[in-house]
């Protein structure tokens, strides 16, 4: 059997990825997990994370799977990734010694890397995950990369199923991009427009003009979308991609346009405030909508305290899909292995 890695959330196709996130549904209302004593995980994070860490130990701890953790630069060496690097600096190993070593230690091995937003082409590349998966010997599992968040990607799937149905074809989503102090990935936006195409989702997506996605992205989700009975339209105005939404994502991006003019882009970006997600803007979407996003959150920057804090806020529900859908993937993973 081919090695299965879990990179974009689309490995398993529309009918697996939402019966992944069906499953985490199962899992929480009580369904028994599967479990795999004596099975290992690492996870190398190389930036910080909350919620993925903990929900994958927490998800993995429920299935019988110890989980290392390792932060290099902090608990391990600094790794080099890039090919033919010359080491004199303050990187102490490369991936090509570390991740097949780990890959002894390990059933299944992780990586969390962000992108870097200085060059298009390598990002788009997705270098650092790229080169994770070259060496190891072991199944990968992407807890967020350049380009894409697959594990959020289920928890959101999972809160779109609980609220809306088994059917999610045609269901109204928007996705609104809101101020930041600084320049972010996009990872979780691509993985959001990626993933709604694939459950055959309307979505609509706004944002100011110089904060677009990557259109190599955006029209590979717009063909899922059109595949599954969706589709993926844009607006540079917020209060009209509220017009009849189900469901509200928030999340600030750098744009894809921006590549090269980071400071002009910051400049911008300061003059935005208008778009955070107030109760005014939040109140055009359907009485019953929910408002969404991955966390963190810079509250009163991307969206207000009345609009998290409502009984309308998905958010803590969400976060706490990650645990159940986490421990559906790992049972997926982990019964290709056997």
């Amino acid at each position: 059997m081919s090695r299965f890695d879990w990179i974009d959330g689309t490995e398993l196709g529309a009918e697996g990825f939402l019966a992944l996130a069906e499953r985490a549904l199962a899992l929480r209302a009580g369904s028994g997990p599967r479990r795999f004593p004596g099975k290992r995980i690492v996870a190398v994070f190389l930036n910080s994370s909350l919620r993925t860490r903990v929900s994958l130990e927490a998800a993995a701890n429920d299935l019988g799977v110890h989980v290392v953790t390792l932060n290099p630069g902090a608990d391990a060496w600094k790794l080099e990734w890039r090919a033919g690097a010359r080491m004199d600096g303050e990187y102490a190993e490369h991936f090509a010694d570390a991740i097949p070593a780990l890959g002894e230690y390990a059933d299944l091995l992780a990586l969390r890397a962000f992108a870097g937003l200085k060059d298009p082409a390598e990002d788009r590349a997705d270098p650092v995950l790229s080169a994770f998966r070259h060496w190891s010997p072991r199944p990968v599992l992407n807890l967020e990369s350049a380009l894409w968040h697959p594990l959020q990607a289920l928890a959101d799937a999972a809160t779109w199923r609980h609220h809306l149905g088994p059917d999610l074809r045609g269901r109204k989503v928007a996705l609104t991009w809101a101020p930041h102090p600084r320049a972010l990935p996009a990872a979780v936006p691509n993985q959001i427009v990626l993933s709604a195409g694939l459950a055959g989702l309307d979505l609509t997506v706004a944002h100011p003009p110089g904060f677009d996605l990557d259109p190599e992205i955006t029209a590979r989700a717009a063909g899922l979308a059109a595949a599954a009975g969706g589709s993926l339209r844009f607006t540079d105005d917020p209060d009209q991609a509220m017009d009849g939404a189900e469901v509200v994502h928030a999340k600030s991006w750098s744009g894809f346009s921006g590549y090269g003019r980071r400071e002009e882009e910051a400049a911008v970006r300061a003059t935005l405030g208008h778009w955070t997600l107030d109760q005014t803007r939040f109140s055009r979407a359907r009485p019953t909508a929910g408002f969404m996003h991955c966390l963190p959150v810079r509250r009163n920057v991307v969206v207000t305290d009345a609009v998290i804090d409502s009984a309308r806020s998905w958010t803590t529900e969400t976060a706490g899909n990650r645990r159940w859908t986490a421990m559906a993937l790992l049972e997926e993973m982990f019964s290709r292995m056997s």
